[in-house]
C-alpha cells in the first residue's frame, strides 16, 4: 500500500501581518480622533473604500470603464433608507446592522437587470451604455417622487429600530465600528475574489479577450458575473451610506458621484488592489476637508488628476511599489536628496500658483468680500500690482527650480534602475 504524503503551503506571514495591521488600524483610529466630525469622516472613508474597490473590480481587474457606478450605490442607498423607515414602524423585523447587506442585495439585483445589457459590449460601447443608464436613473430620481422623494430625497432614522444588546446606532462611535466591520469584511472578500478562478479569468478577459474566447470561455458571461459581484459590493457601500447619513437624495445616483469613483480610483492606482483604498481616503479628504479650505478645490483636483495622468498613470500605488522595489535593493537613500529637492521646489511652485488661483476666484466675487484674501497666513491684495507680480514671480521661480530638480531626479532614477538590473543579473549568475 502506497504511503500517502501531504504537502502544506507555507503560511504567508507578511500577508497576515498586513491584514492584522489593517484591522488594528480600523479599531484604533477612533481613539486617536474621537470627535464626532472625525468619526463621520472616518465612516465616510470606509464607505468610499468599499465603493472604490467595487468599482475597481470593473475598471482595474476587468478593464471595464463605467460611467454609471453610482447607480448601484445610489439605488441601494434609497432602498436602505426605505428599509430603515420600515424597521422604525415595525413592519420589517430586521436588525439595523443588516441594512448594508440589504443594500448589497439591491445593488446585485439591479446589476443582474442592467448588467445583462451593459456587459454585452466592451470598451467604448460599454462605457457609453453605462453613461446612458446613469443619466436615465438620475432623470427618474426626479420623475418618480414616490420612491426617490423628489428634490428633498428620502430620510430615515437609524436609531428608531429595536436595540440589539443595547446598541441603538445613535452615537457616531457605534455607527463607525459597524461600518468598520463591513469595510474590513468587504475588503477581505474582494481581495479573495481576485484569487478565485473567476477573478483570474476576469484579468484574462481584460488582457486578451480573443484568447479567452478561443479556449472556450464566454467573455460576456465573465464580465456579467463580475458586474453582478461588483454591484453587490457597491450596494453594500450604498447601505453603509444610508446608515451614516440617514438620507438619500438624487445626488447619490448622479454623474458627479460616478465620476468621483472613477477619478479617485485612478488617482489611488487601479492596477493594484490597495490603490482604491488610497483613492477612497483621498476622496473624503478632498470633498470634506479641501472643499472647506478653498472654493477652487475642483480646479486643484483637476490639475492633480491631469498631472497623474501625464507622469504617474499607475496612480499613487504604483509610485509606492516602485519605491518599495528600490528600497528592497537598499538604494532608496540615493534618491532622498532628489525627492527633497522635488518636494521643496514643488511646494514653492504650488504656493505661487495657488495664490494666483485664490486671487482670481476672489475677484470673481466682485469685491463683495473685500479686496483682500487670506492665503497661508498672508494677506493678498487683489487690487495691488505688486501682489500679482509677487505671485507670478514665485510661480515661475518654483517652476524653474522644479524643472532642474526633475532632471536631476530622472538622472538619479535611471542610474538606480541600471544598478538594480545589474544586481539582479549578478544574483542570477550566482
Amino acid at each position: 500500500m502506497a504511503a500517502t504524503s501531504y504537502h502544506f503551503k507555507p503560511l504567508n506571514v507578511g500577508r497576515f501581518l498586513i491584514w492584522a495591521g489593517f484591522a488594528l488600524l480600523l479599531l484604533a483610529v477612533p481613539q486617536l480622533f474621537p470627535s464626532n466630525f472625525s468619526l463621520s469622516m472616518l465612516s465616510q472613508m470606509g464607505i468610499a473604500i468599499v465603493a472604490c474597490l467595487s468599482y475597481n473590480m470593473l475598471l482595474g481587474q476587468g478593464g471595464m470603464l463605467s460611467f454609471g457606478h453610482a447607480v448601484y450605490t445610489g439605488l441601494a442607498s434609497f432602498m436602505a433608507v426605505h428599509a430603515l423607515n420600515r424597521i422604525a414602524d415595525g413592519s420589517m423585523p430586521v436588525p439595523t446592522s443588516l441594512i448594508p447587506l440589504l443594500g448589497g442585495l439591491t445593488g446585485a439585483a439591479f446589476a443582474v437587470l442592467l448588467g445583462f445589457v451593459t456587459t454585452r459590449k466592451a470598451g467604448t460601447p460599454f462605457a457609453m451604455i453605462t453613461l446612458g443608464i446613469g443619466e436615465l436613473v438620475f432623470a427618474m430620481s426626479l420623475m418618480v417622487p414616490e420612491f426617490f422623494g423628489g428634490e428633498g430625497g428620502v430620510s430615515g432614522n437609524r436609531a428608531a429600530g429595536p436595540k440589539v444588546l443595547g446598541i441603538s446606532f445613535g452615537p457616531a462611535i457605534q455607527v463607525y465600528y459597524l461600518l468598520a466591520i463591513y469595510t474590513f469584511l468587504c475588503t477581505a472578500a474582494m481581495y479573495a475574489f481576485t484569487r478565485t478562478p473567476l477573478g483570474r479569468m476576469l484579468n484574462a478577459v481584460r488582457d486578451n479577450p480573443e484568447r479567452v474566447e478561443f479556449i472556450g470561455y464566454s467573455t460576456q458571461r465573465v464580465r456579467y458575473l463580475a458586474f453582478i459581484i461588483s454591484g453587490f459590493f457597491a450596494g453594500i457601500a450604498g447601505g453603509m451610506y444610508a446608515l451614516n447619513f440617514e438620507i438619500a437624495t438624487a445626488e447619490v445616483v448622479g454623474a458627479a458621484r460616478s465620476g468621483a469613483y472613477l477619478l479617485f480610483t485612478f488617482l489611488g492606482g487601479a492596477v493594484f488592489f490597495f490603490g482604491p483604498i488610497i483613492g477612497g481616503v483621498l476622496m473624503v479628504l478632498a470633498t470634506v476637508l479641501l472643499s472647506e479650505f478653498t472654493k477652487a478645490w475642483l480646479l486643484y483636483l483637476g490639475l492633480i488628476f491631469l498631472f497623474m495622468v501625464m507622469y504617474a498613470p499607475g496612480g499613487i500605488a504604483s509610485l509606492i511599489m516602485m519605491n518599495l522595489r528600490v528600497a528592497a535593493f537598499g538604494r532608496l537613500r540615493v534618491l532622498v536628496a532628489s525627492y527633497l529637492a522635488l518636494g521643496g521646489t514643488a511646494l514653492v511652485m504650488l504656493a505661487g500658483g495657488a495664490a494666483i488661483v485664490e486671487m482670481v476666484y476672489h475677484t470673481q466675487l466682485k469685491d463683495t468680500m473685500g479686496q483682500t484674501v487670506e492665503f497661508l497666513g498672508a494677506t493678498l491684495d487683489t487690487h495691488s500690482v505688486d501682489t500679482w507680480f509677487g505671485a507670478v514671480f514665485v510661480l515661475l521661480t518654483g517652476l524653474g527650480l522644479f524643472e532642474l530638480a526633475r532632471r536631476r531626479y530622472l538622472r538619479d532614477w535611471g542610474e538606480t534602475q541600471e544598478w538594480i538590473e545589474r544586481e539582479i543579473k549578478r544574483r542570477e549568475a550566482l
